[in-house]
This record gives structure tokens, C-alpha cells and sequence, in this order.
């Protein structure tokens, strides 16, 4: 137990598996397998525990990551063919004020997955709040149709423009203009932003190593990126403290739980 928890508390502080095998001298394929077993435990878990939050501003982006290889290079890899490889979207929908990661999904960004993450979200979250989310064209109809009179919705609409090839070839793109518009309901122009969940987005990024851009550290199987998701969110919402909170977390200031939970305390409630 105390090998595994530390391999965890590594891997959820941006290491890669190799890294973790260096350090523990724990073979990377029983790491992989811990990280599908838990991940999966914790998926089931997370589907029990967020049914129903109460929310009153909630946040939702997409991060976008890949499997084997990138979407576009699928055809060159032989691989245009194979399920579970491509760019890989993780759908994400955060509570503003309690930092609460309350539904997410794993999925591509398309219409289907769109309305199936807004489906899921539906059933996380409970009361009439506030909904924030960026110009994803689905979300358009997707969310007026799941949650009809429960939201305030508005989307965050940006214009990017491509950086100059001279800058450099990862140079990311210039934001022209924002704008900002009613969808349904009656949003407020001061409560429309997408800045926490993008900053969330960060925070994976940082944490994940498998999120981390320009590595050779990315997935290399779908069930895993899944279960290595689901483990950071429990992780996110149940252990790890936030400074914005007063170092509490995400699931104490939503009244999930009384206090901070530990690896033990999570293994254990995730223990089938």
C-alpha cells in the first residue's frame, strides 16, 4: 500500500511512468496496471459521488490531448483505422466558486460526444445556475436542450489569428476580439468568463505528465489516458488543497466531504 501511494503522489506531480520507475524501482507495467485498476475505481466512484451538486456559476472547456498519435497524422502512423487513436478531448465542467471539477468526459470534439458530456452533466449537477462556456458550436444546442429553463447560459466567443511563421513554429495564435453572447435564459454579461476552467486546464497540464505538451510522454492506449483522468480528478477534488480555498479542497468546500481526504482514505472508499 505505502509503494503504491507513493508512485501516486508522483505520478499525480507531473512525472512520467519511467520517471516513477527510476525512483521506486517499481517495474513501469505494474505502475500501468495500478493506474487502470484505480482509474477505473475511481471513475465509478466519481459517477456515484457527483449526482446532483448544487452549482451556481459553472464553467465548462475542453482540453485537448492525444493517443499514439496526433489526429492529423493518423493516415501517415497506418493508423487511420484503429478506434481509441487520434486527439482525445477531455470535457470539463467546473464549479467557479468551489473550484469543483463536477462532470467530465473524456471524448473527441464532436457533436455526439458534445451532447453526450452535456447528457452527463445534466445528471452531476442540481438547481438553476449560471452556465459559461467558449464558442464550441454544439454547445449551442446541447446545452438549452438537456437543462431547458435550469440554465443562464452565454458563450465567450474569440477571434484568433495565426501567429507570423517568423515568430516561430509553436508560437500559439494572437485573440483578436472577444465577445459575448446570450444563449438562453437571463446571463450576466459579469458572470460570463471561462478564465477558471481554463486555468484548471493549467493545472492538469502541470500535474498530468501525459497532458504535458511537446513530450514523448503522451498515452499510448486510450483505457489508460481515461483511467489516468479519472485518477487526477478524485485526486483534484478530494485530496488536493486549493490556495484559493484556504487549502481546503474542492469537495469540502462543496460539502462533499468534512474534511480533506488522504490516498488511504480514497483507496479505501474506492475499494470494490
Amino acid at each position: 500500500m505505502d509503494k503504491a501511494i507513493d508512485c501516486l503522489r508522483l505520478l499525480l506531480d507531473g512525472m512520467s511512468i519511467r520517471a516513477v520507475e527510476r525512483f521506486t524501482r517499481i517495474n513501469r507495467n505494474t505502475i500501468c496496471d495500478l493506474i487502470l485498476n484505480l482509474g477505473e475505481r475511481c471513475r465509478m466512484f466519481l459517477n456515484d459521488r457527483l449526482r446532483s451538486v448544487p452549482v451556481g456559476d459553472l464553467q465548462v472547456d475542453e482540453v485537448w490531448s492525444f493517443v499514439g498519435c496526433k489526429e492529423k497524422t493518423k493516415v501517415h502512423c497506418g493508423k487511420e483505422d484503429e478506434h481509441g487513436v487520434g486527439d482525445a478531448y477531455l470535457f470539463v465542467g467546473l464549479e467557479r466558486n468551489t473550484k469543483l471539477i463536477v462532470g467530465y468526459m473524456l471524448g473527441k470534439r464532436t457533436d455526439v460526444d458534445t451532447y453526450a458530456f452535456a447528457d452527463r452533466l445534466k445528471d452531476c449537477t442540481a438547481g438553476r445556475f449560471h452556465l459559461s462556456t467558449d464558442g464550441w458550436s454544439p454547445y449551442h444546442t446541447a446545452m438549452p436542450a438537456f437543462f431547458g429553463d435550469r440554465i443562464d447560459y452565454a458563450q465567450i466567443v474569440k477571434t484568433f489569428t495565426n501567429a507570423p511563421r517568423d515568430k516561430g513554429k509553436y508560437c500559439p495564435p494572437v485573440i483578436v476580439s472577444v465577445g459575448k453572447k446570450g444563449i438562453c435564459g437571463n446571463p450576466d454579461d459579469k458572470l460570463t468568463c471561462t478564465s477558471h476552467v481554463e486555468r484548471s486546464n493549467l493545472t492538469i497540464r502541470m500535474t498530468l505528465r501525459r497532458w504535458t505538451r511537446l513530450t514523448n510522454a503522451f498515452s499510448k492506449s486510450w483505457k489508460h489516458h481515461e483511467a489516468a483522468v479519472s485518477l487526477y480528478i478524485a485526486f483534484y477534488d478530494f485530496i488536493r488543497p486549493h490556495m484559493s480555498l484556504d487549502n481546503r479542497t474542492p469537495a469540502q468546500e462543496s460539502r462533499l466531504t468534512d474534511h480533506r481526504w488522504s490516498w488511504e482514505e480514497l483507496l479505501n472508499a474506492t475499494a470494490v
